[in-house]
């Protein structure tokens, strides 16, 4: 168990896990107890998360692998001014790979790993509430953070991935996501591959002057 500073510098992105060690579900639901403290309005407690493991997670990942084949994900384009990010995080993960720039098919294939969960035995769908706004999203993501230092700081790795987001049909049938709700996001958990270079990759953030601001006068 870490302190809360060590569990947020220890958190990154995991993109490999090892898929037959799975994650207690009591380890799971400590670390839930945990979120559910996280604040929201009016303690309207929006978020809403479906676990899938086992058969049901390798439904999912078939169907998302086969959607993934024949359609591109339905995910806003980046402004122009925040593209360079998702670049540069993409030149990392390829780069701590060894793919070079022109190898379409190795690419591709590490794209597709988004939808296997990057192998990760335990996968959640983070979902709102169609009635809900922006505000509340903000309530999710507290809750969404707060559950992944929880399961830091216990040793369990986590990728966040909007990527799921970019199939909803084929989640919402292969869960049975009640259509009044919106999927945000995935969330693979599991114990990390320390072995996988990309593991241990460490993206930057841009200094505190470019994001905040104090106002005094």
């Amino acid at each position: 168990m870490y302190d809360l500073e060590d569990a947020i510098h220890q958190r990154r992105s995991t993109r490999k896990f090892l898929p037959d060690k799975p994650v207690p579900r009591e380890l799971v639901e400590e670390a839930l107890e945990l979120a559910i403290r996280a604040p929201s309005n009016s303690n309207i407690q929006p978020w809403q998360v479906v676990f899938a493991t086992g058969q049901a997670r390798n439904r999912l990942v078939k169907a998302l692998l086969a959607e993934a084949q024949v359609s591109e994900p339905q995910i806003p384009a980046l402004p122009p001014q925040f593209e360079h990010h998702r670049f540069d995080v993409g030149a990392a993960v390829f780069g701590a790979l060894g793919i070079a720039r022109d190898d379409g098919e190795a690419r591709r294939a590490v794209v597709l790993r988004n939808w296997e969960f990057f192998g990760a035995p335990l996968v959640g769908v983070v979902c709102l509430h169609r009635d809900l706004d922006h505000v509340d999203s903000m309530g999710v993501g507290m809750f969404l953070q707060t559950l992944i230092l929880a399961l830091t700081a216990r040793g369990v790795g986590t990728c966040t991935q909007v990527s799921i987001a970019g199939y909803p049909e084929v989640v919402h049938d292969q869960l049975g996501i009640p259509d009044d709700v919106r999927i945000l996001c995935g969330l693979a958990i599991g114990y990390p591959d320390r072995d996988f270079p990309v593991n241990s990759l460490r993206t930057p953030r841009n200094p505190l002057r470019d994001n905040v601001v104090f106002c005094t006068d």
